[in-house]
């Protein structure tokens, strides 16, 4: 049973909407975003320094590209290279059946192909406005799921047979047959049902036992969940209620950086807990699954 209280403040960043959380191994990084403050944060775990990236567009996904100093980023307006030496954007596609004025990416992922998956969002969330989309290395979208409201935390089977796909207001996990072949889907069953009374599922992060660890938006915490039971293992506790994502860093992935959010909360909320919107670092106690680059 994990059950762990020992999370440190790794970088007091204050994000309004902190979200995808992500490791960079050959800059021995982590990265995660504002959503809100359309910022890329890179925070370097050998010398303990952070760079502030400063973007034009809300930025809501950063997952590593193939192109050494590049990263594949989801933003509202559509898919993009961003250049880390420049810090230049370059649009790879805008073509998302999505209104940019009223709609944002949101989360996504990348697979074992190297295909970019990634969500939209209506940016009040409207219900069912929302989709989740694979762009391969040919710059070719298709649509994969449509009707979601708030698509979240995505993660593949260490067998690469099946993906866990979050759609948080339903507060279910859902387990999809994954052709790797042609990245089809076929809806399985429901893995996790999350209660209410935990907070709503955000983030994912599998690990290397195949157990998922989920970030609890409104629940102070990540949880990690079997799979097959749907029954929570362990958990980490968070000083901050609103937890949006989990992710294995460190060379040998054996350490986990969670994300949090002040967004909604009031003065009074921040006073009780003013370490809301900060990244936390903490040992999990065993590692997580492999990770892929994106070949767009």
């Amino acid at each position: 049973m994990v059950n762990k209280t020992g999370a440190a403040v790794l970088y007091p960043s204050g994000c309004i909407l902190g979200e995808s959380p992500m490791w960079h191994n050959e800059r021995q990084s982590c990265f995660w975003v504002d959503i809100e403050g359309c910022i890329i944060y890179e925070y370097s775990l050998t010398d303990k320094s952070c760079r502030q990236y400063q973007l034009s567009k809300r930025v809501s996904l950063v997952v590593k590209g193939n192109i050494a100093n590049e990263l594949i980023v989801g933003l509202q307006g559509g898919v993009a290279r961003f250049n880390l030496a420049t810090e230049t954007l370059a649009m790879l596609t805008t073509e998302l059946n999505a209104d940019w004025k009223s709609y944002r990416c949101n989360d996504g992922g990348c697979d074992n192909r190297g295909r970019f998956w990634i969500s939209t969002t209506e940016l009040n969330h409207k219900e069912d406005a929302g989709a989740l989309y694979c762009i391969d290395k040919d710059l070719e979208v298709s649509e994969k799921l449509d009707k979601l409201s708030i698509s979240n935390g995505m993660a593949w089977t260490i067998d690469h047979k099946r993906l866990y796909h979050t759609d948080s207001v339903t507060g279910a996990i859902k387990s999809y047959f994954y052709d790797e072949r042609t990245g089809d889907l076929e809806f399985e069953r429901i893995a996790v049902q999350v209660p209410s009374e935990k907070g709503l599922p955000d983030g994912i992060a599998l690990d290397a036992e195949g157990k998922l660890w989920i970030a609890l938006w409104g629940g102070y915490g990540v949880g990690r969940f079997d799979v097959e039971s749907g029954e929570m293992l362990g958990f980490i506790d968070i000083p901050a209620p609103n937890v949006s994502s989990c992710a294995f860093v460190g060379t040998a992935l054996d350490q986990m950086i969670i994300t949090t959010a002040k967004k909604g909360m009031t003065e009074n909320d921040l006073k009780e807990f003013p370490e809301s919107g900060h990244i936390f670092i903490v040992d999990p106690g065993l590692a997580g699954a492999s990770l892929f680059n994106c070949a767009l």
